[in-house]
C-alpha cells in the first residue's frame, strides 16, 4: 500500500490511521468581488502542503491515542513481573489468578524447610509452622501501583517483590526455643533500701533476638530458598547505670537524710527516714525505665500508729475461718489524707534539704472492699491446702522468717482476674519489716542473708495455688534439690529479681489462709470448688550427677552442707472436671548437684 507515493512498512500492531481529504481556502488573499461559479483547475501548492500536514498530524494524534490505549490496557502496568511471571497488561483478577498459578508451581520449593541458625544452634523450620506465606492480593496491589505517565507504562519494565507475611508470635516462640540457654534475661535497674541506705541494682542487657530484624531475615531467606542466621543482639534497659547513680545522689540519699513533717488541720505527724525508705519505691517498666514514686500504702504501714491521731483508716471487709467455714468481717469507712496528693507532694520535697513540710487535707475514705462486694465473690469452701515442715522450732531465725511471711499474706483476698505477686505484697523483706538473717543460696552456696527461709513459705504457697488449679504466672525452682520440698513443684524467691506470681483465673474470689505450728507451715485456698481433682504425675529422674566436695574457709559466715545429687525431672499437673481430664500441664526442671561444703582447710593429699 502507498500513501502520497510513499511505500508503507508491513502491517503490525500499531493503530491504523486513515486520512480523509478536505477543502481548504486559497492561500492568497483576493479582492472582494461578486462571487462567480467556481472553475475547475489544478490545486495550488499551498493547499497541497496543508493537506499533507493535516493528514500527518491526524495520524500522529491517532497513533498517540492508540498507544495510550495500549499502555493503559489492564490494571497492572506492562513490563511488570513477580517471581518471573509477567503480570503486565492484566486486570487485577487475572493477575491474581496468574500469580496463584505460579505459587502452585513453586509449592514444593516454598513448603521446603529452611535452616535457621540462632547463635550456635540450628533448626529446620517448616514455613507453615511459622505462618510464612505470600499475600497474593497485597502483592498484586503493589504491582498495580506505578507512575501515571503513559510512556513509563508503555516501555518500562520492573520486578515487584512479593509481599511476604509471617506469624510473628509463632516465629518468636520458635526462635526463643532455639535460643535456649544462649540468651539471658535483662536485669532491670532498681534502687532498694537496706534500712535507710539506698543500694543500686545496675541494669544489664538481655542477650536475645530482635523480632523485627529476625522476621525480615527469615522472610527473605524463605523466598531465596537459602539458610538464614539470626544474630543475637544486646537489648539494654532504658535507664542506664549513670541514671541510677543520679537518682541515688539526687533523690534516694536526700530523701532519707532528714524527717518530713506532715501537716493537717487535725495536727502534724513526723515521717521519719525509716518510713520514707519504706514508702519510696523505684519501679522499672517493661522497657526498663526507672521511675520513683511514693507508695502511700507502704508508708502508712511503716508509720503504724502515728497517723491514728489525725485520721481514721478505712477497713476493708474481710474473711476469717470460723468453725471450718469462711465468715465475713465487716469493714468501715474512714477519714484520711488524700493518697494521690500525698504521694505527689511528698515526692516533691524529698530531694530538698530544707522546707521538708507537706500540707495535706483529710477527706472521706471508703473501703475498697465492702461486705456486699465480698459476699458476691463466692468464697465458701476450701479448695486446696498444702503443708511443709521446717526444722529448728519457732525460735530459729529461719523459722521466724517463714512465720513473718505467712503473717504478711494471711487473709489476702484475690479477686477474679487479679495477679498476686509475693514481692509486691510483702515488699522488701528487711530488718525493718521483721525479717532476720538466715541461710540463703547466693552464687551456688549457702550464706547468711536477711529473709533466708522465705523460699519455704513461697513453695508452700505455690503448691496451694497449684493444687487449686490456679494459673502459674511466674516461679523458679531452687538450683539445688531439698528433700523437704516436692521435686520440680517448688519455688524460690529473692528480692527484687525473683518473684512468685499466680493469677486467679476463676470467676470467684479467693482467700489465702495461713497457719503454723512449731514445725510446720500450712497455706489453704478458699473459694468455690471448680475441679474434681488436681493431681501430680512424675516422670522418672534422669541425667543424675553426683556432688563434689568443696572446702571453705572456716568462720562465722561459713555454712556447711551435706550436698545432694543433681537430676532432671518432669512433673505433670493433671486437672479433672466432670470425670474427664481437661488439662495436663507439664513442669520441668534440672537440679544442679549441690556440693558437699566443708568448713575446714582442704586436707593434704
Amino acid at each position: 500500500m502507498t500513501l502520497y507515493g510513499e511505500k508503507l512498512p508491513p502491517a503490525d500492531d500499531r493503530p491504523t490511521v486513515q486520512v480523509t481529504a478536505v477543502s481548504w481556502p486559497d492561500d492568497d488573499p483576493a479582492p472582494a468581488v461578486t462571487p462567480t461559479p467556481a472553475q475547475p483547475g489544478p490545486a495550488r501548492p499551498g493547499r497541497r502542503r496543508l493537506l499533507l500536514a493535516g493528514g500527518i498530524a491526524a495520524a500522529v494524534l491517532a497513533a498517540a491515542a492508540g498507544a495510550g490505549t495500549y499502555a493503559y490496557a489492564g490494571d497492572v502496568p506492562r513490563g511488570t513481573t513477580v517471581l518471573g511471571t509477567e503480570l503486565g497488561g492484566r486486570s487485577r483478577a487475572d493477575a491474581v489468578h496468574a500469580l496463584r498459578a505460579e505459587l502452585d508451581r513453586r509449592s514444593t520449593a516454598l513448603s521446603a524447610p529452611i535452616t535457621v541458625t540462632v547463635g550456635e544452634k540450628s533448626v529446620e523450620v517448616k514455613p507453615a509452622d511459622v505462618g510464612l506465606a505470600i499475600d497474593v492480593d497485597a502483592t498484586v496491589t503493589a504491582a498495580a501501583a506505578t507512575e501515571a505517565h503513559p510512556v513509563s507504562r508503555l516501555v518500562g519494565s520492573r520486578t515487584v517483590h512479593p509481599v511476604v507475611t509471617v506469624d510473628a508470635a509463632r516465629l518468636d516462640t520458635t526462635l526463643t526455643r532455639v535460643l535456649g540457654d544462649q540468651g539471658r534475661e535483662m536485669t532491670m535497674p532498681a534502687i532498694i533500701f537496706t534500712g535507710t541506705t539506698p543500694k543500686p541494682v545496675y541494669p544489664k542487657p538481655a542477650l536475645t533476638v530482635d523480632p523485627t530484624a529476625a522476621a525480615d531475615a527469615v522472610k527473605a531467606a524463605w523466598l531465596a530458598g537459602q539458610p538464614v542466621t539470626v544474630p543475637l543482639v544486646e537489648k539494654w534497659p532504658a535507664t542506664s547505670q549513670a541514671e541510677v547513680d543520679r537518682l541515688i545522689a539526687e533523690l534516694a540519699k536526700p530523701a532519707v537524710a532528714a524527717p518530713v513533717t506532715l501537716s493537717t488541720d487535725q495536727g502534724s505527724v513526723t515521717i521519719p527516714p525509716a518510713a520514707i525508705a519504706r514508702g519510696l519505691r523505684f519501679s522499672a517498666d517493661d522497657a526498663g525505665t526507672l521511675t520513683p514514686r511514693v507508695d502511700v500504702k507502704r508508708l502508712r504501714a511503716a508509720l503504724g500508729d502515728r497517723l491514728a491521731k489525725i485520721e481514721v483508716e478505712p477497713k476493708d471487709a474481710g474473711l476469717t475461718i470460723t468453725g471450718g467455714k469462711p465468715k465475713v468481717v465487716p469493714g468501715r469507712a474512714g477519714r484520711q489524707v488524700d493518697a494521690t496528693a500525698l504521694s505527689r507532694d511528698l515526692l516533691a520535697v524529698l530531694p530538698k534539704a530544707d522546707g521538708r513540710t507537706v500540707t495535706a487535707t483529710l477527706t472521706a475514705a471508703e473501703p475498697e472492699l465492702t461486705e456486699a462486694k465480698l459476699t458476691e465473690l463466692g468464697v465458701k469452701e476450701r479448695v486446696s491446702t498444702f503443708t511443709t515442715r521446717f526444722p529448728g522450732g519457732l525460735s530459729s531465725p529461719r523459722s521466724q522468717n517463714i512465720i513473718q511471711a505467712a503473717k504478711d499474706v494471711d487473709g489476702t483476698i484475690v479477686k477474679p482476674g487479679e495477679t498476686f505477686s509475693l514481692n509486691a505484697h510483702t515488699g522488701e523483706r528487711g530488718y525493718d519489716q521483721g525479717y532476720q538473717d538466715a541461710p540463703t543460696i547466693v552464687n551456688g552456696k549457702l550464706v547468711p542473708g536477711v529473709g533466708g527461709g522465705v523460699s519455704q513459705f513461697t513453695t508452700t504457697l505455690f503448691n496451694a495455688t497449684y493444687y487449686a488449679g490456679l494459673e502459674d504466672v511466674e516461679h523458679k525452682p531452687h538450683s539445688f534439690y531439698f528433700s523437704r520440698y516436692p521435686a520440680v513443684i517448688e519455688s524460690t524467691i529473692y528480692w527484687p529479681q525473683l518473684d512468685f506470681k499466680f493469677r486467679n483465673n476463676t470467676p470467684y474470689g479467693l482467700l489465702i489462709d495461713t497457719s503454723y505450728t512449731s514445725s510446720t507451715i500450712t497455706v489453704s485456698i478458699w473459694s468455690t470448688k471448680i475441679y474434681d481433682s488436681v493431681k501430680t504425675e512424675y516422670g522418672p529422674r534422669r541425667d543424675i550427677t553426683q556432688p563434689k566436695t568443696v572446702y571453705l574457709d572456716p568462720g562465722p559466715k561459713c555454712i556447711s552442707a551435706e550436698g545432694s545429687v543433681g537430676f532432671a525431672q518432669d512433673a505433670y499437673r493433671v486437672i479433672t472436671k466432670d470425670g474427664k481430664v481437661i488439662k495436663r500441664e507439664k513442669f520441668s526442671w534440672r537440679y544442679d548437684a549441690e556440693p558437699r561444703f566443708i568448713c575446714a582447710a582442704k586436707p593434704e593429699d
